[in-house]
């Protein structure tokens, strides 16, 4: 496997779901990283692997050449970076990997200290994909080398265009994505009520143009939680009247109790 420039120090903010198995890919592949989470108990396991860690954001950045925020939602991109902006020095790389939309990108691009370069790069794929290096990471904003090399680490890269770009594609392709489940979901609940079996109605989604739906609503590898997957879909819909995608929000929001399981619970399950 062809390994990175190991010279560069990362700064790693944010281990839920999908920046812990991010964090271990790169340390993996051979890279120093400094990481810090909000609860401190999900750095052990990185720790454990080499990892150093920081007990708080500005802690972890200090040295590094590239910090990688992977964080919930726009406002705990908003907090974090109050800690870090401060700490950053001219010449650091900041790679924003976090879905928040491009307003809250563009908000951090425009507070950076001189010298300093902000990416957009949200990423499309679950955690399966984040401990191999292979997510579909849209960029948008400045791609120097070492953002670009670390990049193509955790996956493929496509370039959006300007800062905010990669974060405006992703809000599309992600509702996209809990939209077509929504509708899988109530597809199967249709054909349920109708007499049909679950395999035959499955079966023949999966041969037409909601295939990829069909398999995102009964993957078992992935984990998306039912709430984050409604505060992307409120993202979306703040910025354009999305009458489907507000019906599909509020489905998500109705379930509580699955505000942490995957996406793919939103199906009917058999009595």
């Amino acid at each position: 496997m062809e390994q990175m420039d190991t010279a560069q120090k990362i700064a790693f903010l944010g281990l839920g779901n999908m920046g812990a198995p991010m964090a271990r890919h790169l340390l993996d592949r051979g890279h120093g990283l400094t990481v810090w989470n909000r609860t401190p108990g999900r750095t052990r396991p990185l720790a454990e692997a080499g990892a150093a860690v920081a007990d708080t954001p500005a802690e972890a950045v200090r040295g590094a050449d590239l910090v990688i925020t992977m964080l919930a939602d726009p406002a705990a991109l908003r907090a974090v970076s109050e800690d870090v902006l401060p700490a950053l020095r001219s010449g650091v790389h900041w790679i924003d990997t976090s879905t928040v939309g491009p307003e809250a990108v563009r908000e951090l691009a425009g507070r950076l200290p001189a010298g300093v370069t902000l990416t957009d790069a949200p990423v499309m794929g679950s955690v399966d994909r984040a401990a191999t290096g292979e997510l579909w990471v849209l960029a948008g904003g400045p791609l120097p080398g070492p953002v670009r090399e670390v990049l193509g680490a955790l996956g493929e890269v496509t370039e959006c265009g300007e800062a905010g770009a990669g974060a405006a594609l992703k809000l599309v392709l992600i509702n996209a994505v809990v939209g077509g489940v929504g509708l899988v979901a109530e597809a199967l609940t249709l054909g349920r009520e109708l007499g049909l079996p679950e395999p035959l109605v499955r079966a023949q989604l999966a041969r037409g143009p909601l295939a990829g739906a069909v398999a995102r609503t009964y993957a078992d590898a992935s984990h998306f939680p039912v709430a984050l997957a409604a505060k992307d879909v409120a993202l979306a819909t703040g910025r354009a009247p999305l009458p489907i995608l507000e019906a599909v929000r509020a489905t998500l929001t109705a379930r509580p109790d699955l505000a942490d399981q995957d996406l793919s619970r939103i199906r009917p399950r058999v009595a």
